[in-house]
């Protein structure tokens, strides 16, 4: 029996990326971040001093990009025309790029193509932001993960304090807030809850509680199908 397709989604700061990794991981499953896959377009644009707004370039550089998404010892490797950018792709700047870049239509409809290549197969976890709504809307399990602004801006916060990075709790928050708005806002498959998602609201649930609950979900809607 094929695998089920799992969709993820949820505003920035929810643990989609945690959580669906681990869901992977319990499930046998794999675990497809489609975050990197935008992130991996966003370094190549920066690099090639490509506007955040300049809709047909990003589109064709979307159509002529390979990235290819790994299992690796440590986690997911991502290459970008064969190149590993695992690490680049995680810093402030581009996260900031990614989330301009991401409101294109014509770049998205590359990638979602891509997405949905990859997924078809079942047996996969992938997390974002339109994945229930867009990407697999014919999911067999869709979660809507979310959390107050707060716990969602302190999360961001100590992954950045993790890399080093110097930014204060008030950034932080202002930065999610920004998120937030550019993603529920854009004309471009926006930031909504599917009709059929299960709400989960982990303020106060650690990644290992969110993920055994989607697991739960998981199994109860495998054996429905049998």
């Amino acid at each position: 029996m094929r695998g089920l397709i799992i969709a993820i989604d949820g505003p920035v700061g929810s643990g989609k990326s945690s959580t669906a990794r681990r869901v992977a991981e319990l499930l046998g499953y794999t675990y497809l971040d489609s975050g990197a896959m935008y992130r991996a377009v966003a370094l190549k644009a920066l690099r090639q001093g490509i506007p955040f707004d300049a809709a047909a370039q990003l589109e064709a550089l979307a159509a002529e990009t390979r990235i290819d998404l790994l299992a690796g010892e440590s986690g997911q490797r991502v290459l970008l025309d064969g190149a590993d950018v695992t690490a680049e792709i995680r810093t402030p700047k581009v996260s900031q790029f990614t989330s301009k870049i991401s409101v294109q239509a014509g770049l998205r409809v590359h990638l979602v193509a891509e997405q949905r290549r990859v997924g078809a197969a079942g047996g996969v976890v992938m997390e974002g932001r339109d994945i229930g709504t867009a990407v697999f809307p014919h999911a067999d399990l869709k979660i809507f993960l979310d959390a107050s602004v707060e716990v969602r801006a302190q999360r961001r916060l100590a992954e950045h304090t993790a890399r080093g990075e110097k930014i204060t709790l008030e950034q932080m928050m202002g930065e999610v807030h920004e998120r937030d708005a550019r993603d529920t806002d854009r004309e471009a498959s926006p930031l909504v809850r599917a009709a059929d998602a299960v709400l989960v609201d982990n303020t106060a649930m650690d990644v290992e509680e969110t993920a055994r609950l989607v697991v739960m979900l998981a199994r109860e809607k495998a054996e429905s199908r049998v």
